[in-house]
């Protein structure tokens, strides 16, 4: 009997040993997330120099959970960029409209670019998870967070909540699953205003609000006749061939010129020239 339980309790060692070791992998740790029971409705991953608090059902929060960061590379890159081009003066504001849960948001918060940071995002899921982990990250004085979309006037808008990517939640429905809401929407002059900041104190718009980018634009005429740096995801998969002409010509009334981010490379061109046939793309605008 005493053999018997010396053995199990070595198989069990081997066993704990063995699991441990493949979901330390990147396989293990997918097998893992996807394997959550739907009852658990957030995690909470230490990320080295953050905490990051997210869905494991979501598209981003399996990310984060995989490779311990979401295209934090992203922000790395751009502001590289901006400091190559001494376009990050000291002591401005980052307007980020479409801030999700905060992964963009507190890369940037952690590069101490910014004195302070204003980020907009309308779905009430994303929000939630966008206050929990801006309060544990100890950045409730820098970053400001407001539950609203981008538009062109004050009211409400039907936006359509995605079920297993909560970045791709839009005001433009994607999929017949998309969970049909009504969320509050002001122009983006109206949001600096009550948040005390006045275009010229922003430094940097980052705009990432799937497909609906035209027309939040049009409700920041005095960061474009500035000339505000501007990095956005570009989507002529939602514009169309007609609206993405149009949108082009907006643009360049403000900036001449501006750089597409393909994912091997990176290429300077005219706004004129923008590839509209590209179904997406991210592209920074700037003086």
């Amino acid at each position: 009997m005493a053999a018997m339980e010396n053995w199990k309790r070595r198989l069990r060692k081997w066993r704990n040993r063995t699991a441990r070791r493949l979901l330390n992998t990147r396989i293990g740790r997918d097998m893992l997330v996807n394997s959550v029971s739907p009852s658990i409705l957030t995690m909470t991953a230490d990320c080295g120099d953050h905490r990051m608090t997210f869905s494991p059902h979501d598209y981003i929060g399996r990310k984060i959970y995989r490779k311990g960061h979401f295209e934090r590379e992203n922000v790395e890159r751009l502001l590289a960029v901006l400091h190559r081009r001494c376009l990050l003066p000291d002591g401005t504001v980052l307007l980020e409209l479409g801030g999700n849960i905060g992964t963009q948001t507190l890369y940037f918060a952690l590069s101490g670019a910014f004195r302070r940071i204003l980020t907009v995002e309308p779905d009430p899921r994303n929000f939630a998870l966008l206050q929990t982990n801006i309060g544990q990250n100890g950045f409730g004085e820098q970053i400001t967070a407001i539950n609203t979309a981008a538009g062109e006037s004050e009211g409400t808008l039907d936006f359509f909540l995605n079920r297993d990517n909560h970045g791709k939640s839009s005001a433009i429905r994607q999929s017949d699953s998309d969970i049909a809401t009504t969320v509050p929407v002001r122009p983006v002059t109206d949001i600096l205003d009550e948040a005390g900041v006045r275009p010229d104190d922003i430094g940097l718009i980052w705009m990432d609000i799937e497909g609906y980018e035209p027309v939040a634009i049009r409700s920041m005429t005095p960061l474009l006749q500035r000339r505000t740096p501007f990095y956005m995801e570009f989507s002529p998969v939602f514009y169309g061939p007609e609206g993405t002409r149009a949108f082009i010509g907006h643009l360049a009334r403000f900036y001449e010129d501006c750089i597409v981010f393909f994912e091997d490379r990176e290429v300077e061109m005219k706004v004129t020239a923008l590839p509209a046939d590209e179904p997406q793309f991210d592209v920074l605008f700037f003086p």
